[in-house]
């Protein structure tokens, strides 16, 4: 196994809804394990929270998450970008599109000083995506 590093989100309890959507963006495959089917201990009516999910898709990236049950802390989304980069416009585009779909979008795709292509936005579920299309280096 390759040595890789991945996104790994953190919600309250909206992990399931999250994974779904990004699966809907994205494609690939979908896994979704519940705290009850580890039958580990949470709060009374948590059982059904996502303990862990795993997303991998077609184009090899994969996006993990949790939810945080409520005994435990949770930090809300902020600090970072998840990034889409490449040469794909079309993709890329229907990415974008696809992650604003009931979030916001902060830039839309336009050309920036530096070229390329480049917009974010913020999904949502609050996280924040850039999408940077040609050169990105």
């Amino acid at each position: 196994m390759a040595t890789a590093l991945v996104a790994y989100l953190q919600f309250r309890s909206t992990t399931r809804d999250a994974m779904e959507f990004y699966h809907s963006v994205f494609g690939g495959e979908l896994d979704i394990a519940s705290f009850d089917d580890f039958q580990m201990p949470v709060g009374e009516g948590e059982g059904h929270l996502v303990m862990h999910a795993r997303l991998r898709t077609p184009r090899g990236f994969v996006i993990m998450a949790s939810d945080t049950p409520s005994g435990m802390d949770v930090s809300a989304v902020g600090g970072f970008s998840l990034a889409l980069t490449g040469d794909e416009e079309d993709t890329l585009r229907e990415w974008f599109a696809g992650l604003a779909e009931g979030g916001r979008i902060e830039m839309p795709i336009d050309v920036p000083p530096w070229g390329g292509l480049y917009g974010t936005l913020v999904d949502r579920f609050g996280v924040a995506w850039m999408v940077a299309i040609g050169e990105v280096d």
